[in-house]
């Protein structure tokens, strides 16, 4: 081999460490503002795991602000959401079959609209607009939800499951807002 391909492959092989080492350090970065989780919940003999990323209040405005009315968000930050159950079931009433969905939601005011895509996605939006990335094409179930005012401030979004009732309930909370859906076993 010659020495000015060697160098060109040295140069390249650093090339590519440091570009891998900069992505690296990029999402180290981005996950300590919005750190990365995920709940798994057993409910009536079904399996739930939601991965999200959970970013913090801070002091801003959330909903029609950082996070506008009737606009797709990719609920949370970071890498698009995921929901997964092991049983087909019934989310307010509506069949989702087995299966990982990615879950968006659109907020307003009053209600959510609460988005199960059957499509995976690398990140939430796309980068060069910063929109949500969400094919609409590819929505397995749209149910709406109405919001709950919360007396007191929640700092970080969170997903969390609580079974009541013979259903198992999602909830999402965040800021002075959360919405709560209900799910139970496809019959």
């Amino acid at each position: 081999m010659s020495k000015s391909l060697k160098r060109i492959v040295i140069v390249l092989v650093g090339l590519f460490i440091l570009g891998y080492s900069g992505l690296l350090l990029l999402k180290h970065n981005t996950k300590k503002h919005s750190p990365e989780e995920t709940i798994t919940h057993i409910g009536q003999d079904t399996n739930f795991s939601v991965f999200y990323n959970r970013p913090f209040k801070k002091e801003r405005i959330i909903f029609g602000d950082l996070v506008p009315y009737g606009e797709v968000w990719r609920t949370g930050a970071n890498e698009a959401t995921t929901f997964t159950c092991d049983k087909d079931i019934l989310v307010d009433g509506t069949i989702l079959k087995a299966g990982t969905y990615t879950l968006w939601t659109i907020p307003n005011k009053d209600s959510w609209k609460i988005i199960f895509n059957s499509k995976t996605y690398n990140w939430g939006v796309d980068f060069k607009d910063g929109k949500a990335k969400r094919d609409s094409k590819h929505d397995a179930l749209v149910v709406e939800v109405p919001t709950q005012p919360l007396l007191n401030i929640v700092e970080q979004f969170s997903i969390y499951f609580q079974n009541a009732n013979g259903f198992t309930i999602m909830y999402m909370a965040w800021d002075r807002t959360a919405i709560a859906i209900p799910i139970k076993i496809s019959s």
